[in-house]
Order: C-alpha cells, then sequence, then structure tokens
C-alpha cells in the first residue's frame, strides 16, 4: 500500500483535495445541505444572527477545501514547497470562504419577511371586517407596511362593534388584538 502511496506527488495530493471539494460542493448545491439529509448541524454559530450562514455551513467549507486545493496544487506546480503550497492554500482558502460567506450573507439579508411584528400593531387603526358582539370577538384587518393583517379582535369596553367601522389597536393580547371604536 504504501509503494502506491509514495508515488503520489504533492501536486495529485493538492488536486486530489480540490476535486473532493469541489465534488462535495456540487451534491450540496444539488441535493441541498447534506447535513440535512443526515439530521446534524455544522453550523456552529447559530448566537449569532448572520442572515443565515457561517463560515463553518458545508458550502462554504467546500468552497475553503476546493480553494486550498487548487492553489496548493498551482503553488506546487510552480516550484513551490509542499509546506509554503499548504500555507498559501489555506490563506487562499480562507480568503475566498470569507468573500463566499460575505456575499452569501449579503444575498440573504436582501431577502424580504412578510412577517409583522406584534408591537407594531399597537397604534394602528384597521377596519372590523367581522363584527364585533358585545363581550365577544370579531376580525379586524389593519395595513401594516406593505403588508394587510387580519387579527382577531374584542373591543376595549365591552362594547359592539359593527362590520366597516374604523378602530384603533389598543393592545395585543396575545393573538388577539384588543381595539377601541374611532
Amino acid at each position: 500500500m504504501s509503494e502506491w502511496l509514495s508515488h503520489l506527488s504533492a501536486f495529485a495530493v493538492f488536486l486530489s483535495i480540490a476535486g473532493i471539494g469541489f465534488l462535495f460542493l456540487v451534491i450540496s448545491l444539488i441535493f441541498g445541505e447534506v447535513s440535512d439529509v443526515f439530521h446534524f448541524d455544522t453550523d456552529f454559530d447559530h448566537s449569532l444572527d448572520h442572515a443565515g450562514l457561517s463560515f463553518f455551513s458545508p458550502r462554504v467549507l467546500s468552497v475553503f477545501v476546493t480553494a486550498f486545493g487548487g492553489i496548493g496544487a498551482i503553488a506546487v506546480n510552480n516550484g513551490w514547497s509542499t509546506g509554503a503550497a499548504s500555507a498559501a492554500g489555506v490563506g487562499g482558502g480562507v480568503v475566498i470562504a470569507s468573500l463566499i460567506l460575505w456575499f452569501a450573507r449579503f444575498l440573504y439579508g436582501q431577502q424580504a419577511s412578510s412577517d409583522v411584528v406584534t408591537r407594531e400593531l399597537v397604534g394602528q387603526t384597521g377596519r372590523v371586517v367581522v363584527g364585533i358582539p358585545a363581550g365577544g370577538v370579531g376580525q379586524i384587518r389593519l395595513q401594516v407596511g406593505e403588508a394587510m393583517v387580519d387579527k382577531i379582535a374584542s373591543a376595549k369596553d365591552g362594547e359592539p362593534i359593527p362590520e366597516n367601522a374604523v378602530a384603533r389597536v389598543e393592545e395585543v393580547v396575545g393573538e388577539t388584538v384588543v381595539v377601541r371604536r374611532q
């Protein structure tokens, strides 16, 4: 076994590393995150909000491995020693993977969300779409930013509020808003 191993050049080893990294990248891009398939998580950065991606995500790591192998192969081919080529591969891999990570975070950050934060509802005025009976609940439609939101509503004073009446949200209790007729 060691006989065929001794015939491998540093160039072939670096090229193999680059090929394995690229193959893993292509597989993860086609089939999704490999970690999702096997139900384990390699993203160690959950405590920080980095728009969904960390340096330890499989795709960023595969870019690092591919860059490491490719830069190492180029360096060895230009006459560098294996140690110097490895150092260049690590440095280049970190730089390229960091650029990919930065660009991916930028793209993730551009995604819009239609989530409405509950505290945004207080003070908003809307139209009652299902009349609120005395001591009961109905429904109010509010426009918050670009989103139309329908919420279960009850009257602050317990009095009925008819359909199509204008009401203002006074407070939020769980998923129900407490409104006052305007």
